[in-house]
């Protein structure tokens, strides 16, 4: 009687029959944990990109990073998958006059996100979900997942941008903001968002001391950008009014958007198409008629 009471108490608290709850982040696992959380999220890793830049006067320097940080841990419990350290290492070279700003040269942002995956890939990570939180980051991420087409590897690296990808009208009553207009960069969304996670980074009572109004300092034709643009309008590297930002809101929008995640992920987990498309396309590109015909078409 006595062994049967030890057998089953040494089950519970040694991570045997009854199992075991993992941790979704990865810097939290052990070794051994590690390769259970990779079974269980089914080769499902997230790499949550945010930035170290100025949020006007009411949000941290790391507000996209401690959002979607915060985004994919909500979004995790609902689905489970493994994910990756704080991850800044982005594009935000428009707000390098701005203090505290860390601005990576373009170079090493390419050279450390593709190192990434591939470390990701080699532990294991079959689908890798780069959820982005900063704005700057879109075009380098556009960028960044047509060259995985560059190299055969057997790995699919998808993009999932959760934070402020949503009509108005969509959010529910809660998450909504408080009056037109207070929305933008180091507006009113991200700092509630800030609260809804670490209230004492917020400051909404500073929203105020600068101004977030559009400049348009530029008159260029529709359809004509240029690498000045977002300072022209915004000088203070601040667009909105974060003055109205509550953490009740901020819990509202990232309850909406973790659902919004977890139903992308379990659509990740499932997608078998782009992993057998990215394939036969790698087969194509090593295919010897297949470059004889593409070399002979240029001439």
């Amino acid at each position: 009687m006595q062994r049967s009471i030890f057998a089953a108490v040494f089950c519970f608290i040694s991570a045997g029959c009854w199992g075991q709850t993992l941790s979704p982040k990865w810097e939290e696992l052990t070794a051994e944990d590690f390769v259970a959380a990779m079974k269980q999220a089914g080769g499902v890793c997230v790499l949550p990109f945010g930035i170290i830049e100025k949020h006007g006067p009411a949000g941290p320097l790391g507000t996209d990073l401690i959002n979607v940080r915060y985004l994919v841990s909500q979004a995790v419990k609902k689905e489970y998958a493994v994910v990756f350290p704080e991850y800044y290492f982005g594009q935000i070279f428009e707000a390098q006059h701005q203090p505290g700003t860390i601005a990576y040269s373009s170079k090493l942002q390419m050279e450390m996100l593709q190192e990434t995956v591939g470390e990701m890939a080699r532990n294991g990570c079959q689908k890798i979900v780069i959820a982005n939180g900063h704005g700057g980051n879109n075009g380098l991420l556009q960028y960044f997942i047509r060259t995985q087409l560059e190299t055969p590897h057997d790995y699919v690296v998808y993009t999932y941008s959760g934070l402020g990808i949503f009509n108005v009208s969509d959010l529910p009553p809660a998450a909504r903001p408080s009056k037109p207009g207070v929305d933008g960069h180091a507006g009113e969304s991200e700092v509630a968002n800030v609260m809804a996670s670490r209230p004492e980074l917020g400051h909404p009572d500073r929203g105020g001391r600068q101004s977030g109004a559009n400049l348009r300092r530029l008159d260029l034709p529709a359809g004509v950008a240029t690498g000045i643009d977002w300072y022209s309008m915004y000088p203070n590297h601040y667009a909105g009014d974060a003055s109205g930002a509550t953490a009740a809101r901020g819990a509202a929008s990232m309850e909406f958007s973790s659902s919004r995640m977890a139903e992308a992920l379990r659509a990740i987990k499932s997608d078998t198409v782009s992993p057998r498309l990215q394939k036969e396309f790698f087969d194509l590109t090593r295919r010897p008629d297949r470059k004889s015909t593409r070399l002979n078409s240029s001439h």
